[in-house]
């Protein structure tokens, strides 16, 4: 399913990307690339869903994907938590009203401040840092939006403050990227709690 021009190493992290009918399952595409890339027998994989709904490997290894469109992104890693958010590049009216909802007054003021040719993009981008850092957290949205801040730094955002639940800002390492046109992704992750 995954191409191999279609797939990144960065940091502990392995991800692809690749195309994603809506309303068709997951799982059942993603599990042989995540048994090529962790080298363990698909029938072994321990693939599985948690209390909240959140794919779960093992201990030794975590698994995030996410699909938007027509497209899906998965990530994999050992010794990390991490999150993976993927967002199709579409018109968004209600960005700023979304905004002041959901995020943090700082983020908001960044947003208002940015050039209207530009503001979209960049709220896509706030929300994609977000949604995969509180789904390496393992409750996704349903924590909080608020609860994490991030600020402008160039054309990506910086995770400055955090609720204690998600540890320190300073814990999380965070990759932006497009991993196609018309597409915008995060990945979040930090070293697996002891």
């Amino acid at each position: 399913m995954f191409s191999p021009p279609d797939q990144l190493a960065i940091g502990p992290l392995r991800c692809a990307w690749g195309p994603h009918r809506h309303g068709t399952p997951v799982a059942p595409l993603v599990r042989p690339w995540l048994a090529t890339t962790l080298g363990i027998p698909d029938d072994a994989l321990p693939l599985r869903r948690d209390a909240h709904g959140r794919p779960r490997l093992d201990a030794s290894a975590d698994v995030s994907w996410s699909h938007s469109g027509e497209r899906l992104l998965v990530a994999t890693g050992r010794g990390v938590q991490l999150g993976a958010d993927l967002e199709l590049l579409r018109p968004r009216p209600r960005a700023l009203a979304l905004a002041e909802r959901f995020f943090v007054r700082a983020e908001t003021a960044a947003l208002r401040a940015l050039p209207e040719a530009t503001r979209e993009a960049a709220f896509v981008r706030l929300w994609c840092a977000k949604e995969a850092v509180l789904k390496a957290h393992g409750r996704g949205l349903a924590f909080g939006l608020h609860r994490l801040e991030f600020a402008p730094d160039d054309d990506t955002w910086t995770l400055v403050d955090c609720d204690p639940a998600l540890g320190r800002p300073s814990d999380w390492t965070l990759h932006a990227f497009a991993p196609m046109p018309g597409y915008l992704a995060s990945l979040a992750w930090r070293p697996q709690p002891l």
